[in-house]
């Protein structure tokens, strides 16, 4: 069954001098315009494709790669602003829109706004909401401690940054486990930390300590040779927020990264920084 929105892989029926055309189903033949079909395409071929309906309301196809398909949130460009609503640039030929009833409030040309991408089951068009709770589950999650998920990152709270996990439901991202900002609209790999009562989500998008560790020591030491006499007043009795500042870490991954620098032979930790050896 062909998906509207969504990538799907079709075949080829037939050559046509405006391009090709694929097996859509039940939808029929799809076309498949020249400037987006492969040249060496032949009957029989699977191509991998997006379907959406064309501004005369056909289905199409094309090999372009949208920025979000339906069942997804993403942060998109607003082009312009009409009468009908809102027009976001997706990446494909036809804008995708923003009903005036899906906004939660009004939008301006060249701003930026995080959607849900959706399909319209009566009119088989696509569109896209700015009321993101509508798209969510509000039923209690169904993760475990440590489970892999997708994150998409849905703006900041008092507390951390929101964020939509699995593109289902909701979480937070504490401000003290980032060490760099997160953009809206940003999608990333992310890992359950905590399954709080009533199913609510604590998320790390953080890389984990090992590997933050190696990258640091070479950053420690790229810096250090910067330095005059390869020496920085940096060391573990330095203030968290100084060391957050240089190098964009926690302290104590800090600490743990010098003390290796040091069984390595490759610092020397003194009473006030650290040097290079």
């Amino acid at each position: 069954m062909v998906k509207i929105g969504q990538r799907n892989t079709l075949t080829v029926t037939k050559l046509v001098s405006f391009g090709l055309y694929l097996d859509g189903g039940d939808l029929g033949e799809i076309l498949l315009p020249k400037k987006v079909a492969p040249k060496d395409a032949k009957p029989g071929d699977a191509l991998d494709v997006f379907i959406y309906l064309d501004s005369e309301d056909q289905f199409i196809a094309t090999t372009a790669q949208a920025k979000a398909q339906v069942g997804q949130f993403a942060n998109l460009k607003v082009k312009e602003v009409t009468r009908i609503g809102a027009f976001l640039d997706w990446g494909l030929d036809k804008d995708l829109l923003v009903p005036f009833n899906q906004m939660k409030q009004p939008l301006e040309a060249g701003r930026w706004v995080l959607v849900y991408v959706y399909l319209d089951e009566h009119t088989d068009r696509i569109a896209a909401s700015a009321k993101l709770d509508r798209f969510l589950d509000n039923s209690p999650a169904n993760y475990k401690e440590k489970q892999k998920v997708s994150v998409v990152i849905g703006g900041k709270s008092d507390l951390g940054y929101k964020a939509i996990v699995n593109d289902s439901h909701w979480g937070v991202i504490y401000f003290n486990t980032v060490f760099k900002p997160l953009k809206t609209g940003q999608r990333m790999p992310g890992v359950i930390t905590k399954v709080r009562e009533g199913g609510r989500l604590d998320v790390s998008v953080s890389a984990p300590v090992a590997k933050q560790v190696d990258v640091l020591g070479e950053k420690i030491l790229a810096y250090l040779r910067q330095q005059p006499d390869g020496f920085a007043p940096l060391y573990d009795k330095t203030d968290a927020e100084t060391i957050k500042a240089v190098f964009g870490v926690s302290k104590g991954v800090f600490k743990r990264t010098i003390g290796g620098l040091y069984k390595d032979g490759r610092i020397t930790i003194l009473n006030n920084g650290i040097e290079l050896k």
